[in-house]
């Protein structure tokens, strides 16, 4: 896992609307950027609600959130539409920004090993570094979590 005070991996990709996003265009706020493992699952969709529903306090303390899986953007606009997320969903197709951020690599599941997105968070600070890291994420009430510790950390 990457460690509070590393810089943050740039990034560029495509969001559910076909769009470019990079976390250099929001330098000088918070990020949160969370990894998921695949959109329209049951976890994957408590941990995006939660995130939608917490939206005005997000908005608050200026924090941006941006969900990235390895899902193709028409799925993410599925997503995005189904559950009404009115943040940024980006696709990591291949897996290669998740792997800088520690986030990718073998899974098991059902017996089967594949390849695959891993549930962590990361905040970046508003200087680019890595202000918190949540690692192997339970879903339900990791926004609130987020939003706590947003609370009571001074914006870096």
């Amino acid at each position: 896992m990457l460690d509070v005070g590393d810089e943050a991996p740039e990034f560029e990709l495509p969001n559910q609307h076909g769009e470019t996003v990079s976390l250099s265009q929001f330098a000088g706020r918070r990020v949160v950027v969370y990894f998921y493992p695949r959109a329209n699952t049951d976890g994957c969709t408590v941990q995006a609600r939660e995130f939608r529903d917490a939206g005005a306090a997000f908005d608050e303390h200026d924090v941006v959130v941006i969900g990235i899986s390895d899902d193709p953007v028409e799925d993410l606009a599925t997503f995005a539409e189904d559950h009404d997320l009115g943040f940024h969903l980006l696709s990591d197709d291949g897996g290669e920004v998740a792997t800088l951020y520690e986030s990718y690599g073998e899974k098991q599941m059902f017996g089967n090993t594949f390849d695959g997105v891993f549930r962590n968070t990361y905040v970046v600070g508003t200087d680019g570094t890595i202000d918190a890291v949540y690692e192997g994420v339970t879903p339900d009430g990791h926004a609130e979590e987020v939003l706590a510790d947003l609370s009571t950390t001074p914006t870096a």
